[in-house]
């Protein structure tokens, strides 16, 4: 069975820290582990990225940004994710193909059919075995990601998704939350807004059962 664990959750719901946490404790296992994201898991997806966060392309439209994205996954799962499963690795990938139903189809407003097409070719039909959704309040997330982004030197590395309207992140919110309705089995829901290492005890405790590791 393949092991693609994907974290998902809205602009500071924390779950890239809790990627990095629970990555280095299954290191310290000697659990065969890749490490990803999207879009700037490989060098093409890191050049996608530069185009997809900048904030001078505020007028970028939504199919542009759907396409963007999935080309980015394309070289993902076939340089990165199919290679490691296949040598029976462990894959954490920080977002991915939840995250476009969420921001460019709930969001955005794009049909969920086209998204579905074009993800399912770009991503080789391949989909999360188990998903972690960090989930808490539109308004203490993007306080968390304005607080990281103001400790930046350089606050141009703050992307254009952060500045949308509190809207546009609380239909992503809705997105992901209507995602996990219609797939519970591959979803587990944590509440991202409790301490930060009592949902790393969460994060160990669903993955290591997942993965079939004895503590």
């Amino acid at each position: 069975m393949n092991k693609l664990i994907t974290f998902e959750g809205i602009e500071g719901s924390g779950k890239s820290t809790q990627m990095r946490l629970i990555a280095q404790y299954l290191i310290e296992k000697h659990v065969p582990l890749l490490i990803t994201q999207e879009p700037s898991g490989t060098d093409i997806g890191r050049k996608i990225g530069g185009i997809l966060f900048n904030r001078g392309h505020y007028y970028m439209c939504a199919e542009t940004e759907a396409f963007l994205f999935c080309a980015a996954r394309a070289q993902h799962v076939r340089e990165m994710i199919m290679p490691a499963l296949n040598q029976d690795n462990v894959v954490l990938c920080d977002r991915f193909s939840d995250a476009t139903y969420a921001y460019q189809g709930a969001a955005r407003g794009l049909n969920p059919e086209f998204i579905r097409v074009i993800n399912e070719y770009s991503s080789m039909g391949l989909k999360p075995n188990l998903t972690l959704l960090f989930d808490l309040p539109v308004e203490i997330g993007l306080q968390r990601a304005t607080e990281r982004d103001n400790r930046l030197k350089d606050s141009s590395f703050s992307d254009r998704f952060e500045r949308e309207s509190l809207n546009f992140h609380n239909k992503v919110r809705e997105g992901y939350l209507n995602i996990l309705k219609k797939e519970p089995e591959r979803f587990r829901l944590i509440d991202a807004t409790g301490d930060i290492n009592k949902i790393q005890e969460e994060v160990c405790r669903y993955i290591t059962d997942f993965i079939g590791l004895a503590n």
